[in-house]
């Protein structure tokens, strides 16, 4: 969601359980803490909802269209097309293209959040031919594009408010922002109204079957009644398989249908805390963060990982900011870690400013300095079935140490194995891990020498060193 400038007013109930600011976006300064489960979270429900096999091994990526070029247009972001097919992306998840609202704009530009119409296309974007084109291209050079989707509110001069029962209301009849936020550019959805709803379901069809899109990224998805998404998935699957994602980690039931993923708040919290030094016992806290993925989740579902997206980047700090140098050991946790990662416009090019939320400030892309970086990643993701998403990947299983601050894990999937070690700090460290039954010969990400690893592996690491290795056989 948008952040406006001031964007400390929260809901309570969500900031009692994990510090999350009221527009979905974490808090930096969080412990991330893995006990705590998300609000109404029971047992494992059955999974029912179709995974598209495309999303199996997939890594997404955030594009925020207005900053990304000079121009900002459709137009010019499909000429990175071809770098990012390098990059090895797999999934385009595109920031809101609809037309924003200009009534209580924030900013000169607005926030593409505030939408004044969904079934049209931002003109500073281009027009609905110019999406067209973008993702017929994308789709021929074997991307999937998902829509960020914004169904809690609409900005104020949304023709719907002409509609009676269709907004949410004070005593007075006034209709309001969001309760319990700060959201003073949009107006509140009345999710209890059918014929909302039903308009709200159509324009969601309308994009996947008038364009051909894949599926939706749900802006403040737990302010949407569950059953509404459960609707809109059911809907949605009879035009063609979809991914759907929630920016959400407090309603596991959300999981249980509509949704294939969600986001990985807690592990973000986790990963800024250990960069900053701050709490104890953190390698236990990731460790048990990555067990409780397969029992605290429904099957065959994941959180989405990320050391930066669009609102972390402009409200929070870059990653550099936030993690200063343990940005690439972060990122790895991203890829290697169970669920999917996801890279945010200009992290590849080492984007080390906060992008303006409702002004025009471009991503320069003259040195892609974490190219390099990304792209071998993604490459260790698609290689290694270990590391794929959800059911379609391997276990999750603690190695050994001598405890803080060396982490070691290993992800297996039949004869794919992915050992991680890894020093969580910022002094150099001599330790042990424990490979037990995994010891054998391995390649070293980093430069592909054979490795012979032993039941007890001496390791000694630099600060915020990391180590990875594969096997096949």
């Amino acid at each position: 969601m948008n952040k406006p400038t001031k964007w400390l007013v929260v809901v309570p109930l969500m900031i009692s359980i994990l510090g999350l600011s009221a527009c979905g976006g974490a808090s930096g300064g969080d412990t991330g803490e893995v006990d705590k489960k998300p609000q109404g979270e029971k047992e494992p429900a059955s999974r029912s909802a179709p995974v598209p096999e495309w999303a199996d091994q997939a890594v997404m990526y955030e594009v925020n269209v207005r900053q990304y070029t000079k121009e900002g247009t459709f137009r010019a972001f499909a000429e990175h097309l071809p770098r990012l097919k390098e990059l090895g992306v797999d999934i385009l998840w595109l920031m809101p293209i609809h037309p924003i609202s200009e009534v209580k704009r924030n900013g000169s530009l607005g926030s593409y959040y505030a939408v004044q119409d969904y079934k049209a296309v931002n003109p500073e974007f281009g027009d609905e031919e110019d999406f067209r084109a973008l993702v017929e291209q994308a789709h021929g050079m074997g991307f999937k594009v998902v829509l960020d989707w914004v169904a809690n509110h609409t900005g104020w001069d949304h023709e719907w408010l002409d509609n009676p029962g269709w907004y949410t209301t004070d005593e007075a009849g006034n209709v309001v922002q969001p309760p319990g936020t700060n959201w003073s550019d949009v107006a509140d959805l009345n999710f209890d109204n059918s014929e909302m709803r039903a308009a709200m379901l159509d324009a969601m069809e309308y994009w996947v079957k008038e364009f051909d899109v894949d599926g939706y990224r749900c802006d403040y998805a737990g302010g949407v009644p569950a059953d509404f998404w459960e609707e809109a998935r059911k809907q949605l699957e009879q035009i063609k398989p979809v991914f759907m994602l929630a920016e959400d980690d407090q309603q596991i039931k959300l999981l249980s249908y509509a949704f294939n993923a969600n986001y990985g708040w807690q592990f973000y919290n986790l990963m800024n805390s250990i960069a900053k030094g701050q709490g104890q016992n953190y390698v236990e806290q990731v460790l048990r963060y990555g067990e409780r993925l397969a029992t605290g989740y429904p099957s065959g579902t994941y959180p989405l990982h990320f050391t930066s997206n669009h609102d972390e980047n402009s409200w929070t700090g870059t990653e550099f900011e936030r993690l200063g140098e343990a940005v690439e050991p972060m990122a790895v946790l991203t890829f290697t870690m169970p669920g999917m990662p996801l890279i945010y416009s200009g992290q590849e090019a080492g984007l080390n400013k906060r992008l303006q939320f409702f002004e025009k400030d471009e991503i320069v892309w003259d040195d892609l300095a974490m190219q390099d970086l990304y792209r071998e990643l993604t490459e260790l993701k698609h290689a290694h079935p270990a590391l794929w998403n959800g059911e379609a990947g391997g276990s999750f299983e603690r190695l050994g140490t001598g405890g803080d601050p060396v982490l070691a894990f290993a992800r297996k999937k039949g004869a794919s194995k992915v050992i991680v070690v890894a020093n969580l700090s910022s002094e150099a460290i001599e330790d042990k891990v424990q490979i037990d039954s995994f010891a054998g010969e391995y390649s070293s990400f980093t430069d592909g020498a054979s490795v012979a690893l032993a039941t007890e592996q001496p390791v000694t690491l630099e600060p915020w060193e990391y180590l990875i290795y594969t096997q096949t056989e």
